[in-house]
């Protein structure tokens, strides 16, 4: 729940602080929101999961963040871009931890219908 919060509030605060990023560091910027938002997500899914710990997010928050910058900057040092292996790599993982977070949720849901549909048969056997 915290790492959604958290994002909500980064959202609103960058929507609502103007601040302009010259273009030369457009990449790095770029590929850390990518790495950032790969954290949240994933601990959203860890937190669904029952799996979720501070320490975890925050260093993968801030390793996955250093080491997309840093390809982001390499790249630009040899004149390639390396940055789009940290966009390939970080946009998979949010692509799956979203399919598992769906999946949970649906599970989630399924299993409050059956839940529902059995207590209401109870109900009705103990009125017979």
């Amino acid at each position: 729940m915290f790492p959604l919060i958290g994002l909500l509030i980064g959202l609103l605060v960058g929507l609502l602080v103007d601040i302009d990023i010259p273009a030369a560091y457009s990449s790095y910027v770029a590929v850390g929101i990518l790495a950032v938002l790969d954290s949240v997500i994933g601990a959203i899914t860890a937190n669904l999961q029952n799996r979720f710990r501070v320490r975890l997010f925050i260093t993968g928050f801030l390793g996955n963040s250093a080491i997309a910058v840093a390809l982001a900057a390499l790249g630009d040092q040899l004149n390639i871009q390396l940055s789009l292996a940290a966009v390939f790599a970080f946009g998979n993982r949010i692509f799956i931890n979203f399919s598992t977070i769906r999946r949970l949720l649906l599970e989630r849901w399924d299993n409050r219908r059956i839940k529902a549909v059995q207590t209401a048969e109870s109900d009705d056997v103990k009125i017979l």
